[in-house]
């Protein structure tokens, strides 16, 4: 799969191809289905699937810390999307410059100039342009003008309620794994390398491999049981994975300057620096917390440990997130066409 960063960098050859335009947070079975409906056209003409997303994503630009907290960095975004097959994502800089582009513009230089799309799918309810100007309904129209056509995405249901990634957000900050994995047709996971940082916990007999996390909301606050993978290296090393507890956040107490995973691996001692983990959180343990000192946090640490142990000892292969009342666990899973009106499948929601 090819990378493309920013108009100027299209090529006589990207042009020609079956399109999307959205955040694809997540890359959750609403989105899914999405490229799913772009690989049935590209295999009826033979073209490549394009996916245009934004960075940062346009609530972001907006809203800054206000904005809803991401599911996916870029680079695990742009992993996933190659996981399903897309031939091309597209990332636009989402600027003031790309901000004041009129719809008509928008149209001209992306679509037509830069992509020569010949077939685009967007939600019925997609707005774009200055000022949010542009719509199902203009895209349509051009269309017809210039040559390519436009399809409106197909609604993506579990539970009779449209898989979209502020609902798979609501399900993680409740620790609703388990439901939250059949609304993304996997688990939930946070990739990152290991990096050195204060190594307060190797003074109390605990310690951490580090994750930096991005500035912003944070979907996951607090305190988990959680797998954490290790990758191997380049010369063969096999993947390990390991039981965990997980602190994800601020670090209230001792403080920090922006957020951090911090994984401590049962029963491991080894070098970490430099490595690649996976952390898929199974369990919350707690909330993040401010302790009066060090000495409260320490006994607080302990605890947790003990808990994390808890859970993996119910299945030491791993325990199975377990759903709260509060969301039910998902029945069924089916497609179908979006109302006019009504929000699709929800590949513009952040």
């Amino acid at each position: 799969m090819e990378v493309i960063r920013g108009l100027h960098n299209l090529r006589e050859e990207h042009r020609g191809t079956v399109a999307t335009i959205g955040n694809f947070d997540g890359v959750h079975l609403g989105h899914r289905a999405i490229l799913e409906q772009c690989h049935a056209e590209a295999a009826r003409s033979g073209l490549p699937v394009t996916v245009v997303v934004f960075e940062p994503q346009p609530r972001e630009y907006f809203a800054g810390d206000q904005a809803p907290p991401r599911l996916t960095r870029l680079r695990d975004k742009v992993g996933l999307l190659k996981e399903c097959g897309v031939d091309r994502v597209l990332c636009l800089p989402f600027n003031e410059s790309l901000r004041q582009l009129t719809a008509a513009e928008f149209i001209e230089r992306v679509l037509l100039e830069g992509l020569g799309v010949r077939h685009l799918v967007v939600g019925d309810d997609f707005r774009f342009g200055c000022d949010r100007r542009g719509d199902f309904a203009l895209l349509t129209e051009a269309g017809r003008s210039s040559g390519f056509s436009v399809e409106h995405t197909l609604t993506f249901r579990i539970d009779d309620d449209r898989v979209s990634s502020t609902r798979v957000r609501t399900l993680l900050a409740c620790g609703n794994f388990e439901a939250a994995a059949r609304l993304l047709g996997r688990p939930y996971r946070v990739s990152g390398r290991v990096v050195r940082d204060q190594q307060r916990g190797r003074t109390i007999g605990v310690p951490t491999a580090n994750l930096p996390l991005l500035p912003g909301p944070l979907v996951l606050r607090g305190v988990y049981a959680a797998t954490v993978e290790i990758h191997g290296g380049s010369d063969g090393e096999a993947s390990q994975r390991h039981p965990a507890v997980v602190n994800i956040g601020w670090r209230p107490t001792v403080g920090s300057p922006r957020p951090v995973l911090e994984a401590h691996l049962l029963d491991m001692q080894a070098d970490l620096y430099g490595k690649r983990l996976t952390v898929v959180p199974c369990a919350k343990l707690r909330g993040e917390e401010t302790f009066a000192d060090f000495a409260a946090l320490k006994t607080q640490i302990y605890a947790d440990i003990d808990r994390a142990r808890a859970v993996f000892a119910r299945d030491p292969d791993g325990p199975r997130p377990y759903p709260l009342a509060s969301a039910p666990r998902a029945r069924e899973a089916a497609t179908q066409d979006s109302p006019a009106g009504q929000a699709p499948a929800d590949h513009y929601d952040g």
